[in-house]
């Protein structure tokens, strides 16, 4: 199997989430753009390692361990958003950037 469609998709959630990642203010839409941006590198990772070596299976496991990596990213980013939302009613990029200070 050509990895073209592969790419094609993985070129699309990395547009998609490049566009979600900086045209949204919202904390969490940010992260959700980030993380789709991350899922096609994954994918597109995947795809070139079926096609230099379609029998290793080391391929899989990469991308098993890619994947519960980015599940326990989001899940400490969406605590931290939590915890910084109750603490001081933060919810947008732009007020977090001023809790620097």
């Amino acid at each position: 199997m050509t990895p073209e469609p592969f790419l094609l998709t993985a070129s699309a959630l990395f547009a998609t989430g490049l566009y979600g990642a900086l045209s949204q203010q919202s904390i969490v839409m940010l992260m959700m753009g980030l993380e789709l941006m991350i899922a096609g590198v994954v994918l597109a990772a995947a795809a070139f390692h079926h096609l230099v070596n379609p029998e290793a299976s080391e391929g899989q496991v990469l991308v098993l361990v890619t994947v519960t990596a980015m599940a326990v990213e989001m899940a400490v980013g969406f605590a931290v958003v939590t915890a910084l939302f109750r603490a001081r009613d933060v919810d947008t990029s732009d007020q977090a950037a001023d809790l620097r200070g």
